[in-house]
């Protein structure tokens, strides 16, 4: 059993962006792997995606495809051989390790930052049972016990919250 593992959310219909967010390139790399990338720098020993595609990485096939996230974070953890779990949306590939320190250290069932429920850590055991497929993530991250953390730096919230248009990601891009 690992310590952490990292679930990466890639089962959005990007219509905002008008393209699949995970395979985007940021630079020489797509998003999916950046974001892999970022797990396994802060000590994520397994990192598997959730939703329709692969990437080229385990993954852990959604039940209910463009279901919401719940259901992307049921079939991650069902993947999965660790107790404590950071999950991460596929677009925010520009978060930095610092960004997640407080989520990492904070103490389980794990942590999200206020306003903001991805990324968030989770023990394996912490999410509930009934969770539904059409949940919020708020409503998940109430349900599971996380505690809401004060909201890093605005530039960090910036890097949090991701690009779901074109424009944003530019200005992520460019950030």
């Amino acid at each position: 059993m690992h310590e952490l593992a990292a679930i990466i959310l890639t089962g959005g219909a990007s219509r905002r962006m008008g393209a699949d967010k995970a395979a985007l390139a940021w630079g020489s790399h797509r998003a999916v792997d950046l974001c892999a990338d970022l797990a396994r720098a802060v000590g994520a020993a397994q990192v598997v995606t959730a939703g329709r595609e692969d990437f080229g990485l385990p993954h852990a096939v959604d039940a209910a495809p463009l279901g919401g996230p719940v259901g992307g974070v049921r079939a991650g953890l069902a993947r999965v051989r660790s107790e404590r779990v950071l999950v991460l949306a596929v677009d925010a590939p520009t978060v930095t390790p610092h960004d997640l320190s407080p989520l990492l250290i904070a103490r389980a069932p794990g942590a999200a930052y206020e306003g903001l429920p991805l990324p968030m850590v989770l023990t394996v055991a912490a999410f509930p049972a009934g969770a539904q497929d059409g949940w919020p993530l708020r409503r998940l991250v109430q349900a599971a016990g996380l505690a809401w953390l004060p909201p890093p730096s605005p530039e960090a919230m910036l890097r949090l919250r991701g690009a779901n248009t074109p424009e944003e990601r530019d200005r992520l891009a460019r950030g």
